[in-house]
């Protein structure tokens, strides 16, 4: 498709340059015209006639392209839901009818993959609102989010240890992108804990602090790690693009993004908020 584009978009550029060009040698050596003012105007026109032409020709197959995408991941969503759904309403019958522990632990872990499955459903919705800008602000609270997504993410790391220093605070934002933010901090955090097994997260006046005891960056590695598909150690699995959207969506948020961070000594993130939101 976007080779056949790019053919399209060459030959009509190369057959409207030789127009032009032909169209300027007839006006100036076969006809004569001396009114320039006159030849410049149509020759203005017709470079925007030409460039809307060519902006036509390659953004209408793309959007239709996307549009496709959307279309399809909305189906897709909404195909979902249903089998989510259905899987976790029988797990939670079976539950009340099964006695044998064998039975009931793997029930409860069908029921956590379960939860896994909801919560990349929901993600795949929330990229999709976010690209139709369908995101919604609320209130919620700070405290709450945390203990849930800690929640979650000890059940994909059951040998780490999470330190939980909470107190109430209030925000609002767009509650899910923050949960992401959370998730990735954390995330982080546990793959680059080789040697320890412990995080803290700490609620401290205005201020969010996510702690690792890892191996850590030295000052040449913390210039990167902002950048698309950096990774500070490559053997270690993931893309590398966490702490870009992290980035982005503090940016648009207004959340002041600080890494502490040395080398065998691990890694402290601060999010500070710049006054008590509610």
């Amino acid at each position: 498709m976007f080779r056949n584009l790019r053919i399209n978009i060459f030959i009509f550029y190369f057959l409207t340059v030789l127009t032009f060009l032909f169209l300027l040698y007839y006006a100036l050596d076969v006809i004569d015209i001396d009114n320039y003012l006159l030849l410049s105007i149509v020759f203005i026109s017709l470079v925007v006639i030409s460039a809307l032409f060519i902006s036509k020709l390659a953004v209408d197959p793309l959007e239709s392209y996307v549009l496709n995408l959307q279309n399809l991941s909305k189906e897709t969503l909404h195909e979902l839901n249903l089998p989510i759904s259905t899987i976790v309403t029988n797990l939670q019958m079976l539950q009340k009818n099964l006695e044998d522990e064998k039975s009931l632990k793997r029930v409860q872990r069908i029921k956590n993959a379960s939860k896994m499955l909801q919560q990349r459903y929901n993600e795949l919705d929330y990229l999709i609102k976010m690209q139709t800008k369908q995101v919604q602000k609320e209130h919620f609270d700070l405290k709450d989010l945390i203990e849930d997504r800690v929640d979650f993410l000890s059940k994909l790391y059951p040998h780490m240890q999470f330190n939980l220093e909470l107190t109430e605070y209030e925000l609002f934002m767009d509650k899910i992108g923050f949960a992401k933010v959370i998730d990735n901090l954390i995330d982080n955090g546990v793959k680059y804990s080789a040697n320890s097994k412990m995080i803290d997260v700490i609620i401290e006046k205005d201020m969010l602090l996510i702690r690792d005891y890892g191996i850590g960056m030295n000052e040449v590695e913390l210039l990167g790690i902002f950048d698309n598909y950096y990774q500070v150690n490559k053997e270690i699995q993931g893309f590398g693009i966490g702490l870009n959207m992290v980035k982005r969506f503090c940016d648009e948020n207004g959340i002041e993004l600080i890494f502490d961070s040395s080398p065998n000594r691990g890694t402290t993130v601060k999010l500070k908020f710049k006054k008590r939101q509610g």
